[in-house]
């Protein structure tokens, strides 16, 4: 088997509102989630060859994350079916601007609960690049696990790529999910960060968060979303920054996550070290990435919201230019 990028992490179902009943309750409807599963269905959407690794409940949740990553086209053999514990449900408020809020069912969540016996190596090992985030080094034994697939990759030479993905509520204190943050840039070639994260870690510009990320982290390539302002990437040849096109967002929930596997799928076709790329290449990723985590938040849910490439390319007007 081959394979373009491995991820490790969470998987879990975001119970998202669609409206109240006739006693004024909310009715909630279950989409399928997860941060890295967002993440491989966009870059599965976009062309690339992945697999999943993690750990959700043999229940009917579990079951049905299972099979919707293997609707999506992404390698299932590395979800592991536990029925000890429950999988992983987060409740998502939005606002009238569409922009969400979380709290979480997970004390502990199947997620939480994968260990390094259970993390299926090969699929690391038939990988291009390996992706995790930070929701899977809140507790044991999935930090571990973590940790050691994250060592493993990098001795087989696996380009690395993260997103801090930050949730407080799910650490019992800020100062450690810093800590695992700083880790896991530390570890990183590739980084996909908000700026909202950027202020969480340093306090500082997205400008000046990717340059600390180039020079203090040794990042190939700087990521760094800028909600409905675009983004902004950087490497050692040059900086870019893209906007977004105009949308009216009803749910936002995993919008970040398809950006970076938008971008990783572009990244991937343009077969080039992150830190090599042009400005030229920057703003095409840039933008092919932007563009389709905008159209993502017109639909709501993470992974059903992603559109397809043509009508991505549409937009961009990549059709009649012939890229």
């Amino acid at each position: 088997m081959e394979l373009d990028v491995t991820a490790m992490g969470e998987l879990l179902i975001d119970f998202a509102p669609r409206g109240e009943n006739e006693m004024g309750y909310p009715v909630l409807e279950a989409n399928p989630g997860g941060a890295p599963g967002n993440f491989l269905a966009a870059l599965a959407a976009y062309g690339a060859r992945t697999a999943m690794l993690g750990k959700v409940g043999d229940d009917a949740f579990g079951h049905l994350l299972r099979e919707t990553m293997a609707r999506a086209g992404i390698e299932t053999t590395g979800i592991v079916m536990d029925p000890s514990v429950f999988t992983t449900l987060a409740f998502v408020t939005l606002s009238p601007e569409g922009d969400r809020s979380f709290s979480f069912a997970r004390k502990p969540g199947a997620d939480t609960c994968l260990t390094w016996e259970e993390v299926d190596r090969t699929l690391i090992d038939a990988a291009r690049v390996f992706h995790f985030g930070t929701l899977s080094l809140t507790d044991e034994p999935s930090r571990t696990a973590t940790r050691r697939a994250v060592a493993y990759a990098r001795e087989r030479g696996k380009r690395i790529t993260f997103d801090p993905n930050l949730r407080l509520p799910l650490w019992h204190e800020a100062e450690t999910a810093r800590e695992q943050i700083l880790w896991g840039l530390s570890q990183a070639d590739v980084v996909k960060i908000s700026e909202e994260e950027v202020d969480f870690l340093w306090g500082c510009s997205p400008q000046a968060g990717a340059e600390r990320l180039l020079t203090t982290y040794g990042v190939g390539l700087a990521m760094v979303t800028l909600g409905a302002e675009g983004c902004y990437l950087a490497n050692r040849n040059g900086a870019v920054r893209i906007p977004c096109p105009q949308v009216h967002p009803v749910d936002t929930t995993g919008a970040g996550d398809i950006f970076g596997g938008s971008a990783v799928s572009q990244l991937l076709r343009l077969g080039k070290e992150p830190g090599d790329l042009e400005e030229a290449e920057l703003e095409r990723i840039g933008a092919f990435a932007a563009a389709a985590a905008s159209f993502s938040t017109q639909r709501r849910g993470g992974i059903p919201s992603i559109v397809p490439e043509e009508t991505v390319r549409r937009a961009l007007g990549w059709e009649a230019d012939g890229q």
